[in-house]
């Protein structure tokens, strides 16, 4: 494992212009790295072992403890503590992004700049600038694939909400009503992580974790609690929302909503946590559609639906996804369910055949970018007590 000292010896100064990937072959092992080794990492770490044909080579996180259980999962892959040392092997073609939120852009922009493509996890991005910066590396690499991670997007459900909506059997949609409601036992508040004695300022980069994000002396529950915080999270809207969203986006291609409004409270965790545990948004969308989604941390009764609303029929989704007919305007039609199914690993699997074939991922940088903005409007109406408005020239919020 390369040691805290080399770590913190190796400046911006000497590694100069990150070396392209290698040309891949069509029978070529994919060699794969991840820069955030965290919980949600390892599941795509994972996810991309069982895919066939790769190969897991790096691990890259600013813990050292994680470094260590990495290689419990591949034994002979390289560690690293510095992001950019990792990017420097030309024999890495793909690099999953699996930071904070906040560290997003600063990560993405890398692995752009060294060549790579890029799995990159949701929500894409922390704040519309980043959104902006990451789109600029993405388009001056010209070719790389990447993929957000929305998993709802390589899901079966994809293409039977689709025929849905182009039998003309849905009519005007005029509403998306979304849920996501979770519960916990009394004392198990919902993503709160232990704090144990080996997260100190010894084992953890704490200025490389801070990022961009405003300073602040070190802080072991703000470093594995980050979710939390408003200076690294966008809380439950970055977590389930942007899944909820992602999907319909790609489904019906919507477009950045022309006003949203947030309102919630933490009503029910009082641990520190900054952000809502309960919460409404209200997204006004140019093309006549209302898309309203609420959340819930202290009961699950309602779980996690989507429910699209039109003139002639509601397609509705949980676990299956099913057409039931408005018999006011189409008494000639039956209630249809999907039956498309999901792969096992398809999000990454796709990920990896896209870079083999040159095609568009599932979950485009596109929809990744649409998604990131409606979300960051949501938390700004949030904690600026008001509607938030989207300035489609300028591509800001007002």
């Amino acid at each position: 494992m390369d040691s805290r000292r080399n770590f913190i010896g190796t400046v911006a100064t000497g590694l100069g212009t990150l070396a392209a990937s290698r040309v891949l072959g069509a029978n070529d092992r994919l060699r794969i790295g991840i820069i955030g080794a965290g919980d949600r990492g390892m599941e795509d770490v994972r996810a991309a072992m069982a895919c066939p044909g790769t190969e897991f080579v790096a691990f890259c996180d600013i813990y050292t403890k994680r470094l260590q259980d990495a290689l419990r999962v591949a034994p002979h892959a390289r560690t690293y503590l510095d992001h950019r040392e990792m990017l420097e092997d030309r024999s890495i073609d793909a690099v999953i992004v699996a930071t904070p939120q906040h560290l997003h852009a600063e990560h993405f922009t890398a692995v752009m700049q060294a060549g790579k493509h890029c799995y990159q996890e949701k929500t894409m991005a922390f704040t519309v600038e980043h959104a902006k910066q990451m789109r600029a590396a993405y388009q001056k690499a010209g070719n790389r694939v990447v993929q957000i991670g929305h998993q709802g997007c390589s899901s079966g459900q994809v293409a039977d909400a689709a025929a849905f909506l182009a039998s003309g059997n849905v009519g005007k949609v005029t509403a998306i009503h979304a849920h996501m409601y979770r519960n916990t036992p009394h004392g198990k508040p919902q993503w709160s992580r232990l704090v144990t004695p080996d997260m100190n300022a010894e084992s953890i980069l704490w200025k490389q974790f801070l990022g961009g994000a405003p300073e602040h002396e070190f802080d072991a529950n703000r470093y594995v609690n980050w979710r939390f915080f408003w200076d690294y999270s966008g809380g439950n809207v970055y977590e389930n929302m942007c899944h909820q969203v992602a999907f319909w986006y790609k489904v019906m291609d919507l477009q950045i909503p022309h006003s949203v409004t947030m309102t919630g409270g933490l009503y029910l965790w009082k641990d520190g946590r900054e952000v809502p545990d309960t919460m409404n948004v209200s997204m006004e969308h140019n093309e006549e559609m209302l898309f309203t989604w609420d959340s819930d941390f202290g009961n699950n009764q309602l779980g996690i639906t989507e429910d699209v609303l039109g003139t002639d029929g509601t397609i509705s989704k949980n676990q299956q996804i099913r057409y039931t007919p408005q018999k006011v305007n189409r008494k000639d039609l039956n209630e249809a369910v999907g039956n498309t199914p999901t792969p096992q690993n398809a999000h990454m699997q796709n990920f990896l055949d896209c870079i083999r074939t040159g095609r568009t991922p599932n979950c485009s940088f596109e929809v990744g970018f649409r998604t990131a903005v409606a979300c960051r409007m949501a938390v700004d109406s949030y904690r600026q007590g008001r509607t938030m408005k989207w300035d489609a020239a300028k591509q800001e919020i007002l």
